[in-house]
Formats: C-alpha cells, structure tokens, sequence
C-alpha cells in the first residue's frame, strides 16, 4: 500500500511538471507571436529615414509629377472648350495688362473730372447718428430690431 501510494505520488509530481511545462511553452509561444506580430507592426511603419537629399529628390519628382497633371488638365480643358482663364491668371501671363488701363484713359485723351464743391458742404446732408435715434439704447442693445 505504501509502495502504490509513493508510485502515485511520484507520477503525479511528474504530470504536474508536464502540465507546467506545456502552460509555460504555450506562454512564450504566445508571447513570441506577439512580439513579432508588434516588430511587423514597427517595420510597417518604419520607412526610409528623410535626409536633405532623399527630401529634394522625392520634391523634383512630386514637382514632376504635378506639372504633368496641370498640363494634362490644360490639355483636356483645351480640348473641351474651357479655355477661359481667371482674372488672376491672365495677369501673371501677361504683365501688361498691368498698366493697359492707364495706357487706354491716357490714348482716349478723356480724363475724369471730378467737382468738389459736391463735397465741400457735408453739412447739408441729413446723417443720422447713434446719438440722435430716441430707440437707441447702448445697454440694451436689443432695443433696435433690424
């Protein structure tokens, strides 16, 4: 009986151990998937280290690449019609326009005269101010509704 109960023991202690061992070797296999699954997580995001000549290289080329999109755009807008340009870019293709106003009243020899006499007597005019509205009520400024 004591023999039987010593066999017991000594097989359970070894299953214990065994048990523990697969807990353990599951737990670091764990462990171990998370920390590769975390390093390609880092190598996903970790990119080419931006240097002043990597940074004006991938800028020619962004820059490239722009221009052909704008020219392929003028392209399609010729080519539909649009060809009408703003304001804005009319002037920066063209820098005289800048002063083709000045040269027109100069060549129609019309300048615009102005009578300032209209506006020596200000007086005559009949302005209202804050002061005089009777509703006006600077407290209260919901006193005037507009």
């Amino acid at each position: 009986m004591v023999m039987i109960f010593t066999l017991v023991s000594a097989v359970q202690e070894k299953l214990n151990e065994i048990v523990d061992q697969i807990k353990t070797r599951r737990e670091e296999e764990k462990k171990q998937k998370e920390r590769e699954a975390e390093e390609e997580e880092k190598q996903r995001f970790h990119g080419t280290p931006v240097t002043i000549e990597n940074f004006l290289n991938w800028k020619a080329k962004f820059d490239a690449e722009l221009l052909e999109i704008k020219r392929k755009k003028m392209k399609e807008e010729e080519q539909a019609g649009k060809n009408k340009l703003s304001g804005k870019q009319l002037f920066e293709m063209d820098h005289n326009l800048d002063t083709s106003d000045i040269q027109f009243l100069e060549e129609a020899g019309n300048s615009v005269e102005v009578d300032e006499s209209l506006f020596q007597e200000m007086d005559d005019l009949e302005l209202e101010d804050e002061e005089d509205d009777p509703d006006y009520n600077p407290v209260n400024l919901d006193s005037d509704t507009f």
